[in-house]
């Protein structure tokens, strides 16, 4: 007999100390993107390409810095509302959710994404939530 599995959603967030016009902007822009899109000072992000409306592709290339492997992190946008919300769904048919909330002077963004199998959830969350992190250091630092 034939089970099949349902999707984990995992959830992280951050508190960015920026208001969200420069969040978006740090978020969405290739510029941006290839500073802070790593989990670890070991990786790094070469190049980033990001059309930003419904239907749009991004392609994000991780590699590490040793040059044993890299991958490109890509998918098509579902929802873009500036502002407020991005939703996409990446090349493997995963999706990923994320709000940008007004917070006074900060910017609360918290991402929903669904798990895939190949690794523990746990590794999942602490590898997604440490990227997240890279962008609020980045998004702090940077005027």
């Amino acid at each position: 007999m034939e089970t099949h599995n349902q999707t984990s959603r995992v959830t992280i967030q951050a508190v960015i100390q920026a208001p969200v016009e420069k969040v978006w902007t740090y978020w969405t822009e290739p510029e941006h993107i290839t500073k802070w899109n790593q989990a670890s000072e070991t990786w790094y992000s070469p190049k980033s390409e990001n059309d930003l409306r419904v239907g749009g592709k991004f392609v994000t290339r991780m590699e590490a810095k040793d040059g044993s492997v890299g991958f490109d992190f890509s998918g098509i946008y579902d929802v873009v509302k500036q502002h407020e919300e991005i939703s996409y769904t990446l090349e493997d048919g995963r999706k990923v959710d994320i709000t940008f909330t007004i917070q006074g002077d900060e910017t609360k963004v918290v991402e929903i994404f669904d798990a895939d199998s190949s690794h523990s959830i746990e590794m999942q969350q602490v590898g997604w939530q440490a990227i997240l992190d890279n962008f609020k250091r980045y998004t702090e630092e940077v005027a």
